[in-house]
């Protein structure tokens, strides 16, 4: 297939025309398919219980009958005897590749980890802080679909291990090679095959005991990666019963550039974004349009050698990409500002001053060499990040979402903690709530408690 240079691959539209879009990331069709498959899965149908795991048989009928395994396997499970053959068997270069992706997303990991510890302070009469600890199991999803990721499985597991969970259950279907590699590498302490809402329902309300079909899998205490549309829907309905990092919808890749980017670096970023799905969206946002021609031709031209399937996949994504014509830069950063991007690339003259007046996106890459698939690939921070505007109030998968904030307090010295209980009665009383106040003058040494009053 030719591709025609004056077609527009990034539909102009001036800065009035662009909306914020916070669309739904969950599709109402996915939802309810999502619920149907859990409640065939689930050994009770009463979903307002907590109780009713994930039945075995059905999981691998439903599995099989979904494409997650082939129809001569009756298990769910791939062991770690399997996962291991698969990264001995991988070659010298591949092998280090995984070695050196895993080594840098696990040293910002433990940075993170790091940042946050516990803490006390003085309070009148005692003490209160907080402790840092991490859930016992972490569900960790990657997808099987169009392309294998074994680099989603990094930044999952590797994250949760670093956060310190002590059970790590990995999910994906019709795993690859080099996906069951890195689940070995990532130390991932079960590796079911399977995935959609399946995959969702079982790490969240797992598999009581070893059956015939495979191990026993622990109820996930929180569940997170990226997945397609019933992944999605399957996390929305379990949220509450577990945690999960975040309802992502398709992915997306803002770049802000002046008269000073280079042209084809630009446009292979913004290629690089386009393939990942047809519903992926790749903006410019440019203070000239010059930047902008030279980006759009140099996006017609390098499209043209993209080999299928991604040739195809990045042409129809770009049906709903576009570029603005912006009077500045500073107007650049406010468009991009209002649509909060999940990748947003600053390539401009003092670009990280420029990197540094932006409030809102997933993850900041600054300049023309920090190109976003290196955050892809294992630059250290984490890829899985907020979509569809969510940035403006969340931030991308970390140790953060593994980790428990817990608070505390202990009164040593009841006397010096009588302003505080003078203050919790009255406040109490100001709010009607009779029994918090008498539970504080219980604790008072000047005032009668009214209970004793009423008594006497």
């Amino acid at each position: 297939m030719s591709v025609d240079n004056n077609d527009k691959y990034l539909t102009p539209i001036t800065p009035d025309q662009v909306k914020l879009e916070i669309k739904d990331p969950v599709d109402p069709t996915a939802l309810s398919q999502a619920k149907d498959i859990i409640k065939e899965l689930r050994t009770s149908t009463d979903s307002t219980t907590l109780n009713g795991s994930v039945d075995p048989k059905q999981l691998v009928a439903v599995a099989k009958k979904l494409g997650d395994i082939p129809e001569d396997i009756n298990t769910y499970i791939a062991t770690k005897e399997e996962c291991k053959a698969a990264f001995d068997g991988l070659s010298d270069t591949d092998r280090a590749s995984l070695v050196n992706i895993h080594a840098r997303v696990s040293a910002f990991a433990n940075a993170q980890r790091n940042s946050v510890q516990d803490c006390e302070i003085d309070i009148p009469g005692g003490k209160a802080g907080h402790t840092v600890s991490p859930c016992k199991a972490a569900g960790c999803y990657a997808p099987g679909g169009r392309y294998p990721l074994p680099s989603s499985v990094i930044m999952t597991a590797v994250t949760a291990k670093a956060a310190g969970c002590e059970i790590v259950v990995l999910a994906s279907p019709r795993p690859a090679p080099i996906t069951l590699a890195a689940a070995h590498i990532a130390g991932a302490d079960l590796f079911l095959k399977i995935g959609g809402a399946q995959a969702i329902a079982t790490m969240a309300y797992g598999i009581d005991a070893e059956n015939e079909f495979g191990p026993a899998v622990p109820r996930c205490d929180t569940i997170v990666g990226p997945g397609n549309k019933w992944v999605t829907a399957a996390k929305s309905i379990v949220q509450g019963y577990c945690g999960i990092d975040m309802l992502a919808g398709p992915s997306e890749v803002l770049v802000i550039a002046d008269e000073t980017a280079n042209a084809e670096v630009v446009a292979a970023d913004l290629i690089a974004q386009a393939e990942h799905d047809v519903v992926a969206r790749a903006i410019l946002l440019a203070n000239n349009q010059n930047t902008i021609d030279e980006i759009e031709k140099a996006v017609g031209d390098q499209l043209s050698s993209l080999p299928e399937p991604n040739k195809s996949t990045a042409t129809e994504a770009f049906k709903q990409s576009f570029a603005v014509l912006c009077k500045d830069v500073d107007e650049c950063v406010t468009i991009s500002d209002d649509i909060a991007p999940e990748h947003l690339e600053i390539q401009t003259k003092d670009a990280m001053e420029v990197g540094k007046k932006c409030a809102n996106y997933g993850g900041l890459f600054v300049g023309e060499h920090a190109a976003e698939v290196l955050g892809d690939y294992g630059a250290g921070p984490n890829h899985t990040l907020p979509t569809g505007g969510t940035g403006r109030y969340t931030g991308g998968l970390s140790v953060f979402n593994f980790l428990r904030i817990r608070t505390w307090m202990r009164i040593d010295d009841q006397k010096a903690s009588q302003s505080m209980v003078d203050d919790s009665i009255v406040m109490a009383r100001l709010e009607g709530l009779e029994g918090h106040a008498r539970a504080a003058e219980a604790r008072s040494l000047t005032t009668e408690p009214a209970y004793k009053k009423a008594k006497n």
